[in-house]
């Protein structure tokens, strides 16, 4: 029996518990790529007697889930599960669990660096600067700005917390949300798209989240107004933000994620977009934090399953 553990990068020193599976004789192995799998890739791990994994965001469809005869159980590194075929998983009695909490500082701490980035024009500053050009740009400050949360769970509301703490004015839209703390003000998707100054995406990917921002709605934003987007690429349609973009429609925007990774397409060679590579997670704490989680969550699944004896 085996483990497969398909993140980029995994510290089996953060693995909890990992003589248990020794004592029942089930191998772990790691990502042999030691990057982002495909779904082809991610499919030939799964063969033979894989019975359990800790995924990153490589695609686990339906296609992948039933050419995994033994799975059963998958536990997600990260918070999200839109990589993830959960109606198919359900039918093929594959348990799917995820560590939702581990995450949530380092996404927010990084939504904030983006916005103080784009609006001290850091990252441009810097790259003139190597080019040979010393020429101080001046900007504006966050706790000026009236901020707009789309998404307002855990992660969302961390970063409120920080932005109150700068001295922002925050609006959030969220249906699900009806008492958030109170100095932040709950409003329709509209009103937020048209009075705020910068614009932070905190909302899961899904069916009813796709291009959540498209050509209509970024048309309400304000013309130097900027997005911010550390959760999933696909809540954006890339092709409708180059264009508002490019026409100054409005003023910029940082991204830490695409539809499409690795991203290379036009939005990084703009001047008033900063991009990171999906490393909305990428600090040490946070990844052993949710290693631990992971593994932690993996042997409660065996145990339930009855591939590690209870004690």
């Amino acid at each position: 029996m085996k483990i497969q553990i398909t993140t980029s990068s995994y510290d089996l020193n953060n693995f909890i518990d990992s003589e248990l599976l020794n004592s029942a004789k089930i191998e772990i192995a790691l990502n042999p790529f030691k990057r982002r799998l495909t779904e082809s890739q991610v499919s030939d791990l799964l063969q033979d007697d894989v019975i359990g994994m800790i995924a990153g965001l490589e695609p686990l469809t339906e296609s992948v889930l039933r050419d995994a005869p033994k799975l059963k159980l998958i536990v997600r590194c990260g918070a999200g599960l839109d990589s993830v075929d959960l109606v198919a998983a359900r039918k093929l009695g594959i348990d799917v669990v995820n560590t939702p909490n581990a995450p949530s500082r380092a996404v927010a701490e990084l939504t904030i660096g983006h916005m103080i980035n784009i609006l001290r024009h850091i990252s441009a500053t810097d790259r003139s600067l190597r080019e040979g050009s010393w020429t101080p740009t001046m900007g504006t400050l966050l706790g000026t700005k009236k901020v707009g949360l789309i998404g307002l769970g855990r992660i969302g509301k961390m970063v409120s917390d920080l932005l109150l703490a700068f001295g922002a004015s925050v609006q959030a839209f969220d249906p699900n949300v009806t008492s958030p703390n109170s100095l932040v003000t709950l409003c329709d998707l509209e009103t937020l798209l048209s009075t705020s100054d910068i614009i932070s995406l905190h909302v899961p990917y899904s069916a009813e989240t796709h291009h959540l921002l498209n050509a209509k709605t970024l048309c309400l934003m304000k013309s130097e107004s900027v997005i911010v987007n550390v959760s999933r690429g696909g809540l954006i349609d890339e092709d409708a933000l180059l264009h508002s973009l490019t026409s100054n429609l409005i003023a910029g925007a940082a991204l830490d994620c695409f539809e499409n990774e690795p991203y290379t397409g036009p939005l990084r060679l703009l001047s008033n977009v900063c991009t990171t590579s999906h490393m909305g997670s990428y600090a040490r704490e946070t990844r052993d934090q949710m290693e631990i989680e992971a593994s932690t969550a993996l042997v409660a699944g065996l145990k339930k399953h009855g591939f590690i004896p209870h004690p």
